[in-house]
């Protein structure tokens, strides 16, 4: 795993969106209500042999009536990495705006732009200045807003199983994710009652991802864990302040 996979697992909280499926319809069951705005902090710890610690700060704003900014940011001294999506809701369906995506890692810069046209159902990429368009299906996320809508998901049906469409790296690619009931968990905030999910296109023997979703807190994300081939990623909440 490489220096920029270890700063980017902090953003997953996720790993980075919609179909949802085997979850109740608007028709079955009413739309819980949206997240109060918040400030996140996490720590992720990388480890393989030795131990690398990042810190992230993740932000929920309401910019207007109708519109929303989500935000990850991370900062240490060998690297910078900055999400940002900006989105409006339809019913219980985020539906992304733009999606800017910037880093610097080790004087090695990257930038990604995405820009969603519903009227045209196509997203506009614009990735080193060389911009292209992409056809998207009604429900489709960008990789940083699938993260809200997976748990605003989990909130409407604790025992779902979910899958996602984002438009990342110029493909539509697929994430599905299914509930495991409830565990106790000790975290920075102390002892909490939390959802645990697994990612499930993508696990195998050698490969896992879990994670811990808190019902007290709006079902934020608290935990998460990452396995591959005797690589393992952490990230736990610090702390958080509601806006």
């Amino acid at each position: 795993m490489g220096i920029r996979r270890i700063i980017v697992a902090a953003t997953l909280a996720i790993p980075t969106l919609p179909i949802i499926a085997d979850s109740p319809s608007p028709a079955q069951a009413p739309a819980a209500s949206f997240f109060q705005p918040y400030q996140a902090t996490y720590s992720t710890t990388w480890k393989k042999g030795i131990s690398i610690k990042v810190e992230g700060s993740q932000t929920l704003s309401q910019t207007s009536a109708d519109q929303w900014r989500f935000k990850f940011y991370a900062d240490t001294f060998f690297a910078t990495l900055s999400e940002q999506s900006t989105f409006t809701r339809q019913a219980s369906q985020i539906r992304p705006l733009s999606y800017h995506y910037q880093s610097s890692i080790l004087g090695k810069k990257k930038q990604a732009k995405l820009t969603f046209d519903w009227q045209a159902m196509s997203v506009l990429n614009d990735v080193k200045q060389k911009p292209w368009r992409m056809d998207i299906t009604d429900q489709t996320l960008d990789r940083l807003s699938m993260q809200l809508q997976l748990r605003y998901d989990l909130k409407a049906d604790p025992t779902g199983n979910f899958a996602y469409h984002i438009a990342d790296g110029g493909k539509l690619k697929t994430y599905a994710f299914a509930a495991q009931g409830h565990e106790q968990i000790d975290t920075q905030l102390g002892k909490l009652d939390a959802i645990k999910v697994i990612r499930t296109d993508n696990d195998s023997d050698k490969r896992s991802s879990y994670f811990w979703f808190a019902p007290k807190y709006d079902f934020l994300l608290v935990r998460m864990e990452y396995h591959d081939k005797g690589e393992s990623y952490t990230l736990d909440l610090e702390k958080i302040a509601l806006k």
